[in-house]
């Protein structure tokens, strides 16, 4: 298979009052296509399930051997493996589907996908080219990324990647032990949610001044270029201009060179304190915790949410039910003992109510499932 560097992510494609908006997001798929972008990505839950039938749709007009699409299984919203890949092929309008994965595996989940028979039905799948290659997207730690890889000799990996991350989270890490296994590595999130493609205006002039024709979000996309095992970059493109300025890009090949690094450096330097808490895992706060919580984890899944979005807040089913933000008493101790006198109780009451919403949420998607099912 030869891919095409940058692929067309279908989870933020434009939507109207009745959905996905069909009209503006076809034209952008066909102009993606026509500029060469043959990978398509989607997933059983993006757009309520509509993203599967719309990409089914849109490609239809195209040759099958023309293009490559991955999608994934989602065992939160439908545990049925069989029934779920049956209907994704449905509303792919699809005899295959050419890249599958288990969809945003983490270190809880691990142990439940080695038990259950869904890697042995996906096995008999690819064995009947209903599936050509078997993988997973990945958010979860270093150590979970090693215990997946111990469980089959997957096909490829898709890993969250972008510079922000492999300066201050375990990007890097995650990228070196996925490297290693010599398979082709997918990036979601190259711009962290579009995140990365405005920053703020102080951090955005280091940038302008640098190289004042290209957007901000290309310095992104080819710094990601410098990475040898990256096979495929996806964006989730709302706009044609966002497509139009992709294109560009990854069509005008030109990896970041050391000088561009550094200064891509500085900007994410001042960019950083802005959407995070810029906690050092120091750990003074968490000896006289009297829940002994595990205070710098907790602060991290907090930046995630903050900076990833609601559905993060799932990172803290990995921890002891009684060692989350909820059960933090306010004694502030914590913030007694921080260098940075961080506000850490204000941090985990926020985060709860999060996870009290993402809850809501969860129920709310899984009642709709069923209903359209």
């Amino acid at each position: 298979m030869k891919l095409s560097k940058l692929g067309m992510g279908a989870m933020r494609l434009p939507t109207d009052e009745n959905g996905i908006d069909h009209k503006k997001a076809e034209e952008i798929i066909d102009y993606v296509y026509k500029n060469g972008v043959n990978y398509f990505d989607t997933a059983y839950i993006y757009h309520g399930g509509e993203s599967e039938v719309f990409l089914g749709k849109a490609l239809a007009k195209y040759p099958r051997d023309s293009y490559y699409i991955a999608d994934k299984f989602n065992a939160t919203v439908n545990p049925d493996y069989a029934a779920q890949f049956a209907e994704q092929l449905s509303r792919l309008n699809s005899e295959h589907i050419d890249f599958y994965m288990y969809h945003g595996v983490q270190d809880v989940y691990i142990e439940k996908l080695a038990a259950s028979s869904s890697l042995e039905y996906f096995e008999s799948q690819k064995a009947e080219s209903k599936i050509k290659n078997l993988g997973f997207s990945f958010h979860g730690t270093p150590d979970g990324l090693r215990r997946m890889f111990a469980l089959r000799n997957w096909d490829f990996v898709m890993l969250q990647l972008n510079y922000f991350d492999w300066l201050y989270g375990e990007g890097k890490t995650l990228y070196d032990i996925a490297s290693a296994k010599n398979i082709p590595i997918m990036v979601m999130e190259p711009l962290r949610g579009g995140k990365l493609a405005e920053l703020t205006p102080e951090a955005a002039a280091v940038l302008k001044e640098a190289d004042p024709h290209n957007s901000i979000a290309s310095w992104f996309m080819r710094w990601l270029m410098t990475l040898p095992d990256v096979s495929v970059v996806l964006s989730g493109m709302t706009t044609l201009d966002q497509a139009q300025d992709n294109i560009n890009t990854f069509f005008n090949e030109k990896p970041l060179n050391e000088n561009q690094q550094a200064i891509l450096k500085k900007a994410c330097g001042l960019y950083r304190p802005t959407v995070a808490v810029a906690c050092t895992d120091c750990r003074y706060c968490t000896d006289d915790c009297p829940q002994n919580l595990d205070i710098p984890r907790l602060v991290g899944i907090y930046n995630e949410v903050k900076f990833g979005g609601m559905w993060r807040v799932s990172f803290l089913n990995a921890l002891s039910k009684n060692k989350r933000p909820k059960d933090c008493t306010a004694c502030s101790l914590c913030v007694e003992r921080c260098p940075q006198n961080l506000d850490v109780p204000g941090y985990f009451k926020e985060l709860a109510d999060i996870c009290e919403q993402n809850e809501i949420r969860l129920s709310s998607m899984k009642k709709e499932t069923v209903k359209a099912r």
